[in-house]
């Protein structure tokens, strides 16, 4: 049985949260995420790319404009040191459009399905990490559960059911694009995310400070959680942790992930459960590079109920992130052995784009 429409919305939406926020090593990064649907899609676009650097989205295409459209306006030195590089990054994206109507067809037949709402995901990009590392992903998805992702160490793919082994007996044996997956996430990628860090550096290089303030919310047992919360930082590394008697305390503690706002800083916040009796005894520690100095702050009466309400509404935030954060997609890849070959600099892919391309099975 398809999965509802609403089901799959919240999916997608769970991981379009899981992208921007990656890896807790990586300094820099550069993701594309691309979805699919089929059937009544309840306002969402048929096909849409969404690429970011660092969390914050630099390029938006859709099925409904069907024009690639920069979101970041230092984007415009992409197109000023290239003037074809919105138009190739308009047919790229055609291109694709096409492919994900033929993969979800073919999807279809995998599981057995006929009509119903489906939807496909495609997910990769690069990471550079602060010790000088790097890091690549390339992974697909169908129905908001996990379908087909590459190892680049060992240019295999691995299928995450029986319908994914379809496309791996057909992706393992292609060495030529898999050579290429390789070399697209460990050096095509990574070039062109310096270049973007370039494009953008006087706003992908500030540090806005976090915001820091701590609530409580009344528990069970006669216990109690305190609530700390940090909004409105840049970059999003960043360390906190609760502190009983000046010392690290992890007992009972819930983290949330690092997560973007709208305007392109991050929030997160860290939970602890305590005996009230204990309460003047901890304090949220952060560290940010927007800070002078690192912050402990407690817990404090408020002169209010203002207080009360904080507490309750940022209780709810936890049990939707908390649902949020163990939704994983991860996504599906498709690409035909016929034909296939590398592109070169002259070709609509990776190297005159920025962005990977791929073919259908």
């Amino acid at each position: 049985m398809a999965p509802s429409p609403s089901v799959l919305l919240l999916a997608l939406a769970s991981f379009l949260l899981l992208l921007l926020l990656g890896s807790s090593l990586a300094s820099h990064s550069l993701r594309y995420f691309y979805t699919g649907v089929t059937g009544s899609s309840q306002g969402l676009p048929q096909f849409s790319i969404v690429g970011y650097v660092d969390g914050q989205p630099i390029f938006h295409y859709d099925s409904d404009t069907k024009q690639a459209l920069r979101k970041a306006s230092w984007m415009e030195k992409a197109g000023e040191e290239d003037p074809e590089y919105w138009d190739r990054q308009t047919q790229l994206s055609q291109n694709t459009e096409q492919v994900f109507k033929e993969n979800l067809v073919d999807l279809a037949k995998y599981y057995n399905q006929s009509g119903g709402f489906h939807a496909l995901q495609w997910m990769y990009g690069c990471e550079l990490r602060k010790d000088g590392s790097k890091g690549g992903y390339w992974q697909y998805g169908y129905d908001g559960k996990d379908y087909i992702s590459f190892d680049k160490e060992t240019l295999t793919w691995t299928a995450a059911d029986l319908p994914a082994l379809n496309s791996k007996r057909k992706l393992d044996p292609n060495t030529v694009s898999n050579q290429y997956t390789k070399a697209y996430l460990e050096e095509i990628c990574i070039e062109w995310l310096q270049r973007y860090l370039e494009y953008g550096k006087e706003d992908l290089r500030r540090t806005d400070p976090p915001e820091v303030k701590v609530a409580r919310k009344a528990g069970y047992d006669n216990m109690e959680t305190l609530i700390c919360r940090v909004d409105g930082f840049y970059p999003k590394d960043i360390d906190i942790s609760w502190r009983k008697d000046g010392k690290d305390w992890i007992e009972d503690t819930f983290s949330g992930l690092v997560s973007p706002n709208s305007d392109g800083t991050y929030y997160k916040w860290l939970s602890v459960e305590i005996d009230p009796k204990d309460r003047e005894r901890y304090k949220c520690h952060v560290e940010h590079d927007g800070l002078p100095d690192p912050v402990d702050l407690a817990w404090e009466e408020p002169a209010s109920n203002l207080g009360l309400i904080v507490a309750c509404v940022m209780g709810a935030v936890l049990l939707v992130a908390g649902i949020a954060g163990i939704v994983w997609i991860a996504v599906y890849i498709k690409k035909r052995q016929d034909g296939y070959k590398a592109p070169s600099d002259s070709d609509q892919g990776s190297n005159s784009s920025g962005r990977a391309s791929t073919a259908p099975i």
